[in-house]
């Protein structure tokens, strides 16, 4: 089987981002290879979308913040979707990505902004979560060979119609 690889991108890749690439990579279709990057990344990623990644099983030493232009050299691997999680990044100018992957916008609130304790902090992110699973099932059940930008899109509209 195939795997596909998807840059979730986020302005300061420390939340939304890293939720993305912990789910794509840990999704139980294997179907797909998880990456994150911001535009411009934070020093650390958020301790709360660090617990969420390592409960669904992914790797602490993965978990880093970093620039979306690692990915835009001639080693990097090869991106088949970029999706951005965060209205700012989805603004910017991105980097030219080879190959011409799929891209979409799925836009989130920043859970990382959300003021309280600790409990409405962990809601926010597990919120922002749930959010990513259910696209990222959405895509999985898509003939992905054939997707492009515009069925990309369309999974935000299903997964609306779902609810």
């Amino acid at each position: 089987m195939k795997q596909y690889n998807i840059l979730f991108l986020c302005t300061h890749n420390s939340a939304r981002s890293i939720l993305g690439e912990a789910l794509a990579s840990t999704h139980p279709s294997g179907k797909f290879f998880g990456y994150s990057a911001g535009s411009t990344p934070g020093d650390t990623v958020n301790p709360f979308a660090a617990e969420i990644a390592k409960e669904l099983g992914y790797s602490e030493e993965k978990l880093r913040s970093k620039s979306w232009d690692e990915y835009g050299l001639p080693d990097a691997p090869k991106m088949d979707f970029i999706i951005t999680v965060c209205d700012n990044a989805a603004g910017e100018v991105c980097p030219f990505w080879p190959g011409q992957p799929a891209t979409a916008h799925w836009g989130f609130p920043d859970p990382s902004q959300v003021q309280g304790g600790d409990d409405e902090k962990r809601r926010a992110f597990r919120d922002v979560m749930i959010g990513l699973k259910k696209r990222i099932d959405l895509l999985a059940d898509m003939p992905l060979e054939t997707l492009d930008s515009l069925s990309l899109h369309h999974i935000h509209e299903q997964e609306s119609s779902h609810s």
